[in-house]
């Protein structure tokens, strides 16, 4: 018989818990109050794990900084393929959606924090770097069809779609909304920038993965 599982550290309780109120109610809503008014813990034992809520924000973005890096694995031993263009795309939008919080409030909170802009710059390039990397592998290929220049303009654009996804959103909804079809909808808009450069069966497979996002 297997030993039961532990129970979760309050370090971990914290950071867990914190993730999912500024997920959903707002970063600059929440307070190192909040948190342990959630856990049912004294601000004081809170405190013992993390000296203020800036601690909290900056582990939450460690982790998401982890999984951005994987993400943004372009692959070395082949030519990148459309579906390489999916699951990149896939994949940073899913790691948005799941610490959407840096995103909601990314200027404010930027502006405050000199490393976490710096850090943040990176991933951003890194964004652009990795789909500049994925069009050229498939123009090399013959699945595309674009210059340098287009390449460049394209690369910008899927960042800056990616980035500010969220937040157009947020602006355009009649009502709230707190699922993540705001994920689906955003890989479709980047796949639609895609799809005039592609030829042949790419453009076939492209038009076929959009039409399970907006399924």
């Amino acid at each position: 018989m297997s030993d039961p599982p532990q129970p979760m550290k309050t370090r971990d309780r914290i950071v867990q818990t914190s993730l999912q109120l500024f997920n959903d109610c707002g970063e600059p809503r929440i307070t190192t109050n909040h948190i342990a008014d959630e856990l049912d813990i004294s601000p004081g034992n809170l405190y013992y794990h993390f000296r203020n809520k800036d601690d909290i924000i900056w582990l939450l973005f460690q982790q998401f900084e982890r999984r951005m890096d994987t993400a943004l694995q372009v692959p070395e031993r082949r030519v990148p393929n459309m579906e390489d263009m999916w699951l990149y795309l896939h994949l940073v939008f899913e790691n948005i959606w799941e610490y959407r919080f840096l995103y909601r409030d990314l200027d404010n909170m930027l502006s405050r924090n000199k490393k976490l802009r710096t850090h943040f710059c990176r991933i951003l390039e890194r964004k652009v770097s990795t789909a500049a990397a994925i069009c050229k592998g498939l123009v090399g290929a013959g699945v595309m069809t674009a210059t340098t220049e287009n390449i460049i303009a394209l690369s910008r654009n899927i960042a800056v779609v990616a980035t500010y996804w969220l937040n157009f959103q947020s602006i355009r909804a009649t009502h709230a909304s707190n699922d993540s079809d705001d994920l689906g909808l955003g890989v479709y808009q980047v796949l639609s920038l895609v799809a005039p450069f592609l030829n042949g069966d790419a453009r076939q497979l492209l038009q076929q993965l959009s039409r399970e996002y907006l399924s």
